[in-house]
């Protein structure tokens, strides 16, 4: 079986894992699952030492993670939060708490900040202090499975490139327990790793998260790079 079909085997069981144990809203299937304790888990992550430190957060747009972006922005944290499937020349949502026109709990909903946030390149960014990612699956070493749609690869990417990011950055993903699995999950070169897991009852310490040097183009079809016009302008350079 290759690399991604195991990947996509993986997804299948958990999806359906957490529709049988009804720890999900039905459909989660292809989805980043949004899961029942999401606001638990958030307020976990919200007592770590990490979190506190942090002042700049980069989020995924996911409902799962909708009660951490909320958190932060009433936290008084800036979030940049990327535009749904990177599907803008400006590919990241500028969430700056004090300047929200409407109160966190909406501004943190990706329908809302694509009305009331501005969009921002990579250039305009500030240094990252925390990654929020999602995921569908995610192993005790920290490797994780998203969607299969490869954004959150790609927007780390970005960022690794353009020295927003560092060793210092932490990458945590939120997730339902059922999610966090023994398996040995496959990777790829392009794959990024997480440094914490944060579920509604613990947090697992992952060690270092791997983190590919930069964009990885042989890993990226012509139509990927065409659909997102960050890439395919930095192809045309």
């Amino acid at each position: 079986m290759d690399t991604d079909r195991a990947k996509q085997a993986i997804r299948e069981r958990v999806w359906e894992l957490l529709e049988r144990e009804r720890a999900v809203p039905p459909g989660v299937h292809g989805r980043i699952p949004a899961f029942f304790g999401a606001e638990i888990a958030a307020d976990r992550l919200a007592g770590l030492p990490i979190w506190r430190a942090a002042r700049v957060v980069k989020a995924v747009p996911d409902k799962a993670q909708l009660p951490v972006r909320a958190r932060a922005l009433a936290e008084g944290k800036l979030v940049y939060m990327a535009v749904p499937k990177l599907a803008d020349a400006l590919p990241f949502y500028l969430l700056d708490p004090a300047a929200l026109p409407v109160p966190p709990s909406e501004a943190a909903s990706s329908k809302i900040a694509a009305k009331v946030a501005r969009k921002i390149g990579v250039d305009e960014m500030r240094p990252v202090d925390l990654i929020v990612c999602g995921s569908v699956a995610v192993n005790h070493r920290g490797v994780r499975l998203g969607k299969g749609a490869g954004y959150s690869d790609i927007e780390v990417a970005l960022l690794q490139e353009a020295g927003l990011i560092g060793p210092n950055t932490t990458i945590v993903t939120t997730v339902h327990p059922l999610q966090v699995v023994d398996d040995e999950l496959p990777e790829t070169k392009h794959d990024f790793s997480v440094d914490l897991i944060v579920t509604p009852h613990e947090t697992i310490k992952c060690g270092p998260a791997r983190r590919p040097n930069g964009l990885y183009w042989d890993s990226l079809s012509q139509e990927k790079i065409q659909a997102i016009p960050v890439l395919a302008s930095r192809r045309r350079r």
